[in-house]
């Protein structure tokens, strides 16, 4: 049995990693995306929320796009979480926060635009953190950032043609 306990005791820390980025460098990037998967996440979440209370006309093309949008982000936020954990940081628990109470009473235009406004902040919140890791010279951070940037860029573009007059 005191194997086991052993087994169990190691916790994630603050690790020296010798991969060409300096321990500085690391430490500002991993909480510049300790920042992006929170936004991440609730993202997601508020986009589940909504994928699942839609209702009107434009039901089935929100509620697939939508699904399309939480998959796709359900991944990356391992992905981005796991950047962290690369660069030898612990990851933190995204608050969620009581916000999310009030998707539920939304039109299907003003989800639409709820989610539209997340995407814009998050990639606000991206670009900072791409310029953390290009200034570190961090190449993995920042293209993983411009493929999730396309990605919300996308998202974008996609939910404003849907409440366009």
């Amino acid at each position: 049995m005191a194997s086991v306990s052993r087994a169990l005791a190691p916790k994630p820390s603050v690790e020296a990693i010798a991969t060409g980025i300096a321990a500085d460098g690391r430490a500002r990037i991993a909480e510049a995306l300790q920042d992006v998967l929170g936004a991440s996440y609730r993202l997601l979440v508020k986009t589940q929320i909504h994928h699942w209370n839609v209702v009107g006309p434009l039901f089935h093309p929100i509620h697939v796009l939508t699904e399309a949008h939480y998959e796709d982000m359900f991944a990356a936020i391992d992905t981005i979480a796991e950047r962290i954990r690369a660069l030898g940081h612990p990851t933190a628990a995204p608050v969620i926060g009581t916000e999310m109470t009030k998707v539920t009473t939304m039109s299907a235009k003003e989800l639409v635009e709820d989610l539209i406004a997340d995407h814009e902040a998050l990639c606000r919140s991206m670009r900072d953190a791409a310029s953390e890791a290009e200034e570190a010279d961090d190449i993995v951070t920042n293209d993983m950032l411009v493929a999730r940037l396309t990605f919300h860029e996308k998202a974008i573009w996609m939910l404003r043609a849907v409440v366009a007059d």
